[in-house]
């Protein structure tokens, strides 16, 4: 093992010091009863956050490693926040900034909602991916770098080439790298070390991070619980030597204090799509058809292993029109029915979306938002279907329109969308996105209520002399008929059509339609409340924002408001209907901002004026919705939003409304 670190004495010529082992590095013998726990704690630096990164080539299992390591933090009692960090090709290059593939975990001793600034802390499979992570900013002077050194006596001179000059590379940005021969130890275990490194970097993190073995070893058995006895020991083993190989070479050891009482009965620890299946299922609804789409496709894994459970199933349709389709026959029958997909896929349902509004038949629509437009960045995070979502139909086609800001909203959405769908007869869209699909994060345990699920389908006779569509004036709902009802039988058309159901093409009959499925939006309107302000009712500036962002910008407006500045934030669950009373609060502010993950064009850019600006699209709902002059700040990195790079937006916006530098 080398470690290169910078000097206090010398950080401006940023030297590094190579200095060698202080224990030379030997067999480790791994037994089934190998003690791994550590004999005194005292010796580990007491810290209240750190984020850790895993990353490699794809296939070498540094997300699962990752997740796992989140997930034992959580049942520790820890706040955890994790981002998984996924290449675009399905298998690109070996050794390849472009190839990077692992995760991102933020621990500490608070709820954490977000991915952080800089990490303190990366452990790399090959020098090659740190490019791009360092390209991302995801780095800092005085990250530590555990390296692994396979690649310095690799039989390529190219290779080794490449080794040096990155050590080099990585000297200039004063980051920590401390070389490791982890594959050399796992060679002493498996053959193949793609199928165990991961698990042998686990239990270094364990020990550095002070994990507790039980939970640790407990974990590793539930994520190969499927594969059996021998591979689960298998998994231990490597576990166990890593926890010991760390414990006698590396120098770093920290302990993260819980922020709640360690118990597994109190929460549980999950991603958003896990959430999304679970919320699923605890809404009552027995069926999912969906057509498999990055980054949606692991909810409907998770329900096709579980959902059986529940009385439910998933349909695999043969593409995204046909699972809309088969979803709108589910529910028209009377069981309300959900079709999970991504924006690709919500523009291919378009017209079937149109359908189940004209003819008021519920859907709930999950839409796990992606980068676009066309297939754009599969992998990565964008909230670019808002736009889409409220718009992308022929003709007026309202729809309720909610957006998940957390992991655990992925889950209560769910049964709130069916509830609404039943409601008011009508498709409703949850918008979430890959940031939150792939998040881990510890959620308070969901307490069952027979509330959550659907009622029985109403097979009763249907009311004499009521039409199929006997729209209140006042609210524009009417009830449902359902197939097997004696008397409510109707012939269901996407055409303009009567009370009745009858195809009218007259002017009044029309009217009244379009009248009525807008009036029911009023109606939701009339039941919400208005949004909470995140800090002082009034101020300087106010930030608005929707979807997965919360936790970064509350962070960030929380950062900037313990400096002085007075800002505060604002955060959207309903986006159509839009919560009420903006138009007040946003008057209270000397300026309304909107920071968002989609495009807007730089007003400082070329060939952009005040008429031609395109501006982010929560913005632009804002802007029409209120009449108020509301600006934004957008990217399409394709990356979470971190808290420092908001705060910096924040300043910025802020020395222009002040004049204050």
């Amino acid at each position: 093992m080398q470690v290169h670190r910078l000097q206090a004495s010398a950080v401006d010529q940023m030297e590094i010091q190579r200095k060698p082992m202080t224990k030379q590095s030997q067999a480790i013998k791994v037994v089934d009863s190998l003690d791994v726990r550590p004999a005194v704690r005292g010796g580990a630096q007491r810290i209240d956050e750190h984020i850790v990164e895993i990353v490699s080539d794809s296939g070498e299992g540094a997300q699962k490693c990752g997740q796992s390591f989140g997930a034992v933090s959580g049942k520790m009692g820890n706040g955890v926040w994790t981002v998984e960090i996924i290449p675009a090709e399905i298998q690109p290059p070996e050794r390849t900034p472009d190839g990077a593939s692992g995760i991102r975990i933020r621990l500490g001793s608070k709820y954490m909602t977000n991915m952080g600034d800089e990490a303190d802390l990366a452990v790399a499979f090959n020098e090659q991916v740190l490019y791009s992570r360092m390209a991302n900013g995801a780095y800092k002077k005085g990250t530590i770098i555990l390296l692994e050194n396979m690649w310095a006596t690799s039989p390529f001179e190219e290779v080794q080439e490449q080794y040096r000059k990155a050590l080099l590379d990585f000297e200039e940005q004063g980051l920590i790298v401390v070389e490791l021969p982890i594959e050399k130890e796992c060679l002493k275990l498996v053959s193949n070390t793609r199928r165990g490194k991961n698990m042998f970097v686990l239990g270094m993190l364990c020990h550095i991070y002070s994990r507790d073995v039980d939970k640790s070893l407990a974990e590793i058995a539930r994520v190969f619980s499927r594969k059996g006895d021998e591979v689960i020991k298998a998994n231990h083993n490597l576990f166990n030597a890593g926890y010991a190989f760390a414990r006698e070479e590396v120098e770093y050891h920290y302990e993260v204090p819980s922020y709640t009482e360690e118990t597994e009965q109190q929460t549980v620890v999950l991603n958003g799509n896990t959430a999304i299946g679970l919320g699923v299922m605890a809404s009552g609804m027995e069926m999912v058809s969906m057509y498999p789409i990055t980054p949606a496709t692991s909810a409907s894994h998770y329900l096709a292993d579980d959902f059986h459970l529940t009385g439910g199933f998933v349909h695999q349709a043969e593409d995204e029109i046909a699972a809309i389709g088969f979803a709108i026959g589910a529910s028209y029958a009377g069981k309300t029915a959900c079709t999970i997909t991504s924006g690709p896929g919500i523009a291919l349902k378009t017209e079937m979306i149109g359908l189940a509004v004209m003819a008021e038949v519920p859907l709930v629509i999950i839409d796990v938002q992606r980068g676009g437009p066309s297939t754009g960045l599969p992998t990565k995070v964008e909230q670019g279907d808002l736009l889409a979502s409220l718009y992308g139909a022929p003709g007026d086609s309202p729809k309720v329109i909610i957006a998940a800001a957390t992991i655990a909203e992925c889950f209560h959405f769910v049964i709130l969308a069916r509830k609404l769908a039943e409601s008011f007869r009508t498709p409703v869209i949850v918008l979430t996105d890959a940031n939150l699909a792939t998040g881990v994060q510890p959620i308070d345990r969901p307490q069952i209520s027979e509330e959550w699920f659907a009622a029985p389908v109403d097979q009763s006779a249907w009311k004499e002399g009521v039409t199929a569509y006997d729209w209140d004036a006042q609210t524009g709902l009417s009830e449902r008929p359902i197939p097997g009802m004696r008397g409510g039988e109707y012939v269901l058309t996407g055409l303009a059509h009567s009370r009745a159901s009858k195809i009218a093409y007259d002017t009044r009959s029309n009217q009244e339609g379009c009248d009525m499925r807008s009036r029911k939006m009023s109606a939701l309107a009339a039941t919400l409340n208005p949004p909470d302000i995140h800090g002082d009712p009034q101020g300087d500036l106010l930030v608005v924002s929707w979807g997965s962002t919360l936790g970064t910008i509350e962070e960030a407006v929380d950062n900037a408001r313990s400096e002085g500045h007075k800002v505060s934030s604002l955060h959207l669950r309903f986006l159509s209907p839009i919560e009420p009373g903006l138009k007040e609060i946003f008057n209270n502010f000397k300026k309304v901002m909107t920071v968002e993950i989609n495009y807007s064009d730089d007003p400082g850019g070329p060939m952009i004026t005040g008429e031609s600006r395109r501006y982010a699209q929560l913005a632009l709902v804002l802007r029409a919705h209120t009449l108020v002059d509301v600006d934004c700040w957008s990217v399409v990195s394709g990356h979470p939003l971190q808290p420092g790079q908001i705060k910096d937006v924040i300043i910025e916006h802020l020395a222009l409304i002040t004049g204050e530098n």
